[in-house]
């Protein structure tokens, strides 16, 4: 009887919690599954994830909330479990913002550690002295291992002061004294920390919204750079690592327009930022490559699908998937944008290419084609025709009256991996 009574209370359905595994603890385990697969999904709601890159900089939900001063901060979603063990997400809790009082572009701490150890750029260095700089020079380096919890405040520099670093640090782009490459690196470096520092305090307000497009911008520009300057040796490294970045502060830039939407109404160049998102998916190696196009583009706001700029987008995604390079090389050529072409530019060749395969195999063998009318079609000098066509594995034919032109029907077309930089000429 005994026996069969123990049996009886032992039964998992007869068997109660102990005090430790009640629903109500914080270490059980539903809510120690939920929270470990939270902090991993990496903002998996985001209707502008991808797979490979995290947005707003950080964590994984978020939502906002505007404050007596005007800021706005970022909230988490902080589990909570009902009677029956469910996780409720309703449940919204302010998560601990450090606040920045650094009053300088660079920690005085840092400072201090990085002349000692002479771990100064070309830029920070006072006379040239690679172990002297100033307040005025020093910029505080990216750090992988900051977080909220483990920074102090005199570490993390303000709004404020923020907005001073980037329009100094950006203000290199325009230096002609050093090569492109050095340039780069540490603009590159600098505006990472930026962003860390903006994440750390959860600053999402509108000022954040202008420092992120410029800090784009910044990404957008060296896209096309790194792959145009020839005298970069490691210049494939800088651009893969650049497309990383470009595609994590775009898609929080593309989050922040939604924390700070306003009466749907949207912002002055949201809708050129959201092309960019759609530019980035051309080709095979995009890095943007999230969830499908057709779903996000259900998402946007009738302004920013019916806009100039995403028309322009969603029109050249179809003649690039189509292969049309005709309307792709017309359209780039009529409405991009500067910033559009700076993301396209990679491309151009690559559909000229594309042109002189359907012209070569598709031509009539006993009627060249006149390097006069390629170098319309492929919007380009008549002078540099030639150079591509033998890039492209193709051989050039003259007639007795010195014009040159392309035979069709040839078995040598390849093309070629990386492309020398051709003119593109504008309508």
């Amino acid at each position: 009887m005994e026996r069969t009574e123990r049996q009886r209370r032992n039964h998992p359905l007869n068997r109660s919690l102990a005090p430790s595994e009640s629903a109500g603890s914080s270490s059980s385990p539903s809510r120690r599954t939920f929270s470990n697969r939270s902090r991993n999904s990496d903002y998996k709601h985001s209707k502008y994830n991808t797979n490979s890159n995290r947005s707003f900089e950080g964590d994984s939900d978020w939502r906002s909330r505007r404050s007596s001063d005007n800021k706005v901060y970022v909230q988490k979603l902080e589990t909570k479990e009902d009677d029956g063990g469910h996780a409720d997400r309703s449940h919204f809790d302010l998560p601990p913002v450090i606040v920045g009082t650094c009053p300088f572009m660079c920690p005085e701490a840092e400072r201090a550690q990085r002349e000692r150890l002479k771990d100064l750029a070309i830029f920070e260095r006072l006379h040239g002295n690679p172990g002297k700089t100033s307040p005025g020079l020093a910029v505080k380096k990216f750090c992988r291992t900051m977080s909220a919890k483990s920074d102090q405040a005199l570490d993390v520099r303000p709004l404020p002061v923020l907005e001073i670093t980037l329009k100094y640090v950006l203000s290199f782009l325009d230096s002609k004294e050093q090569p492109f490459e050095v340039i780069h690196d540490f603009v590159f470096d600098r505006t990472r920390s930026i962003r860390q520092d903006l994440s750390v305090q959860n600053i999402v307000n509108e000022k954040a919204i202008y420092m992120y497009e410029e800090m784009v911008k910044f990404h957008v520009i060296s896209h096309q750079k790194l792959l145009n300057d020839d005298s970069i040796s490691n210049a494939s490294s800088m651009h893969h690592l650049n497309m990383q970045q470009l595609s994590k502060a775009l898609i929080t830039l593309l989050n922040l327009y939604e924390v700070n939407r306003r009466n749907g109404a949207i912002f002055e160049n949201e809708a050129e930022f959201h092309s960019f998102y759609v530019l980035l998916h051309l080709g095979s190696n995009s890095q943007a490559t999230g969830e499908s196009l057709t779903l996000w583009f259900r998402t946007l706001r009738s302004p920013v699908i019916k806009s100039k700029e995403m028309c322009f987008a969603r029109t050249i995604l179809r003649y690039f998937r189509m292969c049309n390079y005709k309307g792709f090389l017309c359209t780039v050529g009529a409405e991009a944008s500067n910033l559009q072409y700076c993301v396209l530019e990679p491309y151009i060749n690559e559909i000229r290419a594309l042109a002189l395969f359907f012209i070569n195999n598709g031509g009539y063998k006993l009627n060249p084609y006149p390097l006069v009318d390629l170098s319309v079609l492929l919007m380009m000098e008549e002078s540099e025709v030639e150079s591509f066509c033998k890039a492209c594995g193709l051989a050039i034919c003259e007639d007795e009256l010195g014009n040159f032109s392309l035979p069709t029907k040839q078995t040598t077309f390849s093309s070629p991996r990386v492309f020398q930089r051709y003119s593109f000429l504008k309508q």
